[in-house]
């Protein structure tokens, strides 16, 4: 496992507790990703299909899954045994609450620990109906190889479907950042990941050989108390990854502190600080 996996394990091992109070985009996006896949339910391609979810996290989009396809067989993965442990737990909670959907479904549910990107190299072709994933692909270190192996594990009618953020996702904050940056005279970095634009994604797929994408995109403000606020409670999600590495003449509690009066300078609102995501949800098709 690469050190940039690990990491990213070790955040959301740390995190999964805390997820669930602070993923409120998230759980917006997983609506609108439930949306989409009810639309493709409708057009009443298989009533049992064979279903991967990848990054299931605590199992919210799951229990969607399992309620709106009974018949499904589905694999739900996560790189984060701390998340695993949460989804089953939460599976396990709606079976006992006498869901009949889950009740029948639960048994076709199988939870799978395994970092995508190595674990679909040697996924079985033509295993599956439907992929789904929310806010999960911005992690991916090498994308145009792990969708050629989606493309590879779907069946020819099958379907791609997924969430993620856009480049504009944290403008403020980076806008914020450079601004630091620039006052002190040093180069700007990036402080967080990079965001593929949905032009970027549908050339990917393209790559990796899917018929056909489009996509929907929102821009979505989110309200917090202050800067801090934000930061904080984007790392109890466990998303705080940077690309920024330390710089002589700054350190890094100066550089926060600077940038939380300049966020505050130049993005308050009304009793906070906004914070923008830029949120994707692609279409992919197996085929034409």
């Amino acid at each position: 496992m690469s050190n940039r996996i690990s990491a990213i394990q070790r955040q959301f091992n740390r995190r999964a507790n805390s997820y669930d109070a602070h993923a409120h985009v998230q759980r917006m996006m997983a609506d609108q990703l439930t949306q989409s896949l009810l639309g493709w339910k409708s057009k009443g391609i298989t009533d049992a299909p064979n279903i991967l979810e990848i990054g299931c996290g605590t199992g919210a989009l799951t229990r969607t899954l399992a309620t709106e396809w009974p018949s499904a067989s589905i694999t739900a993965l996560d790189i984060a045994p701390a998340m695993i442990r949460l989804a089953e737990q939460h599976v396990q909670s709606a079976k006992a609450n006498h869901s009949d959907a889950m009740n029948h479904t639960s048994d076709h549910i199988h939870f799978l620990l395994a970092d995508v990107e190595v674990w679909a190299a040697d996924a079985p072709v033509a295993s599956f109906d439907l992929i789904v994933s929310n806010a999960c692909f911005q992690w991916l270190s090498n994308p145009t190889r792990t969708l050629s192996h989606l493309r590879r594990m779907l069946r020819s009618e099958g379907m791609l479907i997924f969430t993620t953020f856009g480049p504009d996702t944290f403008y403020e904050l980076h806008q914020a950042f450079n601004s630091v940056y620039q006052v002190s005279g040093m180069e700007p970095q990036r402080h967080g990941l990079s965001f593929q634009s949905a032009d970027q994604w549908k050339s990917l797929l393209e790559e990796a050989g899917f018929a056909s994408s489009h996509y929907e995109r929102t821009i979505h403000t989110e309200k917090y108390a202050s800067a801090r606020d934000f930061l904080l409670s984007v790392k109890a999600m466990g998303a705080s990854t940077s690309e920024a590495a330390a710089k002589r003449g700054l350190s890094s509690r100066r550089l926060f502190a600077n940038m939380y009066k300049e966020y505050e300078n130049m993005f308050s609102i009304q009793d906070g600080v906004a914070a923008t995501y830029d949120l994707l949800l692609i279409h992919s098709c197996a085929s034409y």
